[in-house]
């Protein structure tokens, strides 16, 4: 008969011959799940391709930029350029208005003498007689200070029969629009013999006549600094035709407001 000898000590993890290296390195390759390992390896591809993408494209914008930003520093040269001679033209402008409105005001501040005097005499009562217009300067209050009225303003002397002609005449200059009714007052007033007619002397006679006597008054008044473009009514009717029509040619130009 045969007899099976079996030794069953070889199959166990411990009697398991080890395998023989042959000269050379063993690699134990990792076994079961390799995502990690793909993920791990394609973030180490990846990467550094997206950060060289990422750089080229920022490399381009910035010289995009530079060109945008050297653009827009020609356009603000030359719009400084443009607002330069913008300012220097309203500079010149303002100039050349201020220019003009002092011309302006000093053709506004005119009073012709010819209506001037047609109101002093439409106003002189019958009683009262005028012998000599004077104008007045501007008086200053100090060195160095504005004029009182730029304007100035008028003395006034005569004859006149009585003290109540010349308060008659004083009312009525009070109601000149070319004077101010409240800077005109009687200077003086006080009688005198009436002057002798030139050529006729005393009779001859022992009797003296005695000459009447009459009332010599100074009335002083200021000019009304009110802009004759106020006044055109008032110098229609004194005949100053021509400032008028000046004032009226402004009024349309808008060089002067209505």
């Amino acid at each position: 008969m045969y007899s099976l000898d079996v030794n069953f000590l070889k199959d166990r993890p411990a009697y398991q011959e080890q395998p023989k290296r042959k000269g050379g390195i063993s690699l134990n390759l990792p076994t079961g799940n390799l995502t990690p390992v793909y993920v791990g390896v394609a973030i180490g591809v990846g990467l550094p391709a997206l950060l060289g993408v990422s750089w080229w494209f920022l490399q381009g914008k910035i010289v995009e930029l530079n060109g945008q930003i050297a653009q827009l520093d020609q356009e603000s040269k030359r719009l400084d350029t443009e607002i330069g001679n913008i300012n220097k033209i309203k500079a010149e402008t303002n100039a050349i208005k201020a220019e003009t409105q002092a011309l302006v005001t000093v053709f506004d501040q005119i009073r012709p003498w010819s209506a001037m005097l047609q109101d002093l005499r439409d106003r002189t009562p019958a009683a009262v007689q005028i012998e000599n217009i004077k104008q007045i300067p501007p008086i200053a209050v100090a060195v160095g200070q504005p004029a009182n009225n730029p304007a100035g303003g008028l003395e006034i002397t005569g004859l006149a029969r009585s003290f109540n002609d010349v308060n008659d005449f004083l009312l009525t200059l009070q109601q000149s629009q070319f004077l101010k009714s409240t800077e005109s007052r009687i200077l003086t007033a006080t009688l005198v013999d009436a002057p002798l007619t030139p050529g006729v002397g005393q009779p001859i006679s022992d009797v003296i006549i005695k000459p009447p006597q009459l009332v010599k008054y100074t009335i002083q008044s200021s000019m009304n600094d009110v802009p004759a473009s106020e006044l055109i009514r008032e110098l229609e009717k004194k005949g100053t035709v021509g400032l008028v029509t000046r004032i009226r040619s402004m009024q349309q130009t808008g060089v002067i407001s209505k």
